[in-house]
């Protein structure tokens, strides 16, 4: 039976990519934060691991503990909203040490288990990180690094027989747009420039949730890519996955910000 690893289990994308595997017969071990997470995913049939992605030391007992893996999928993430000036070096570190850092950090936590398996690493990073947008410059960033190392790691992992697939979800039906909205709102103040654009931040915390695919198609179609004999070096999936990417590449880049500075609410003078 082959196994899988999930980082980022506890809801949305993690927890829909775990019970897909599981339906499959993957050995699924699924990875959340906190404690009443790793609880409900215990209760519903997984091996669980609680782990902080950042935490070397955490990483080193999990290597330990599989020995080997056959897929890993580094899922674990947030996203950031809000002026990119408001929330400072403060919020980009925080940003790409979850995003980006962490994905760095498991891979090499796990390389050994992968390449006695000759394994598949499947990186989440999204179509944010070909298409940027304003009050979500950290979470472009980091999904833009994302995909730049996907691309190294593929390269540097492939004499070891080991596969690299680099997902970009469109919209997703999860409480992502939820959580960011939470977290935007945090950092949207009266003291802050762009106060009188608060509800174009509002706007695209929540912009994830048009017309969204479910999280269980989302998960199907990633099922799908793993199991091919071949797995592809890229799949977008999810609504706007593949169209958004292709505005970026074809409209002329001050077209481009054009429409997405009305869109937001920034074709003003403050």
């Amino acid at each position: 039976m082959p196994n899988v690893l999930i980082t980022g289990c506890s809801s949305g994308i993690g927890r829909a990519l775990a019970d897909a595997f599981k339906s499959a017969g993957f050995d699924v071990w699924a990875s959340a934060r906190r404690e009443s997470d790793v609880a409900a995913l215990a209760a519903a049939g997984f091996n669980t691991v609680q782990l902080d992605v950042n935490d070397s030391a955490a990483l080193q007992r999990l290597a330990e503990q599989l020995g080997e893996l056959d897929v890993l999928i580094n899922n674990a993430g947030y996203g950031a909203m809000g002026p990119l000036l408001d929330g400072g070096t403060e919020a980009m570190q925080r940003q790409f040490e979850t995003n980006v850092f962490s994905i760095v950090g498991v891979t090499q936590a796990l390389f050994a288990a992968l390449r006695r398996r000759k394994g598949l690493v499947v990186n989440i990073g999204s179509v944010s990180g070909v298409l940027v947008t304003p009050f979500a410059g950290a979470y472009c960033a980091s999904k833009a690094a994302v995909h730049a190392l996907s691309d190294a790691l593929r390269m540097e992992l492939a004499p070891f027989g080991v596969r690299v697939l680099e997902v970009q979800p469109g919209a997703i039906d999860t409480r992502f747009a939820k959580n960011a909205g939470a977290q935007a709102e945090l950092l949207i103040n009266e003291k802050s420039p762009w106060w009188p654009l608060r509800e174009g931040i509002r706007a695209r915390s929540q912009a994830s949730q048009n017309n969204p695919t479910s999280a269980e198609q989302f998960a199907a179609q990633v099922l799908k890519a793993v199991q091919q004999p071949t797995p592809p070096r890229l799949l977008r999936a999810g609504n706007g996955s593949r169209a958004l990417p292709l505005m970026a590449a074809l409209l002329p880049k001050a077209l481009l910000e054009k429409v997405l500075k009305k869109r937001f609410g920034l074709s003003g003078v403050l």
